[in-house]
């Protein structure tokens, strides 16, 4: 009886230990083994053993992780104060540098993004804030992918997702657009009455070189106008003197008063 206690105790500490020994991680997972405490290496995925109580082991994930930068209030080199936000996404490229070299390098890369967020945003004006997103994108990228290298962190894109103007800010640069948009109606309207000018000098140059040709713009202009029906015109042609056109104006205004009648 007591051999199968023995055997059966026995046993059941070979299973605990192949329990501990056999570790499975999946196909984005790795483990880092401290053999005695020293760096022995990196492990998976799938299926490896450890000498159970002699081997710790650290799993991470090689998965893109996002971090959601809070709100930073930032000071641009204007002296505009602006609330940002972005977003980092980063991922493990080194297991073992991300263990060794960097106590929490999630909270590490966390810090890191917002304190870099405010130092190169503070070095720029507000107008390039709002209109180079995409260089201001590249350039965080750059600088928080040299930084994180050493902890085996490798930066895969920054987005800065919202700039918060104050109100007072909002309505200055309101202002400003509408003067813009003001000022550049006013040139298009001189740039037009310049090119009618030059247009209207050109025509004036062509029918004085040619008599009839304004005899016949002023047909077509009465042309177009007798398609109204709503107007008396009087003109002249070649042969009314001064009397004819005081007869026609004597009836014209006779007639007028009599409509008033």
């Amino acid at each position: 009886m007591a051999f199968d206690i023995s055997s059966l105790i026995a046993g059941l500490v070979v299973l605990f230990l192949l329990y501990q020994a056999i570790k499975i991680v999946r196909e984005y997972e790795r483990v880092v083994i401290f053999r005695l405490g020293r760096f022995s290496g990196v492990k998976g995925p799938g299926i490896f053993f450890i000498i159970p109580i002699v081997d710790r082991v650290v799993q991470l994930d090689l998965r893109v992780v996002t971090i959601d930068v809070s709100k930073q209030v930032v000071i641009t080199r204007d002296n505009v104060s602006v609330d940002v936000d972005a977003v980092i996404y980063y991922r493990v490229v080194d297991p073992g540098r991300a263990i060794i070299q960097v106590e929490n390098y999630r909270m590490a890369t966390s810090l890191l993004a917002q304190t870099t967020l405010r130092d190169v945003l503070g070095q720029i004006d507000l107008d390039d804030l709002l209109a180079k997103r995409e260089e201001l994108n590249k350039r965080l990228q750059e600088i928080l992918d040299r930084h994180t290298d050493p902890w085996g962190i490798k930066v895969v894109g920054v987005t800065l997702r919202d700039v918060s103007l104050p109100e007072s800010m909002r309505r200055a640069i309101a202002k400003q657009a509408e003067a813009e948009r003001e000022k550049r109606s006013r040139i298009i309207l001189a740039d037009g009455e310049l090119q009618a000018s030059k247009t209207m000098t050109e025509a004036a140059l062509l029918y004085g070189q040619a008599p009839v040709a304004i005899k016949l713009r002023e047909l077509q202009t009465l042309a177009e106008i007798a398609r109204e029906k709503n107007l008396i015109v009087v003109t002249q042609s070649g042969g009314l003197d001064a009397g004819t056109v005081a007869g026609l104006t004597t009836a014209l205004s006779r007639v007028a008063s009599q409509r008033e009648q």
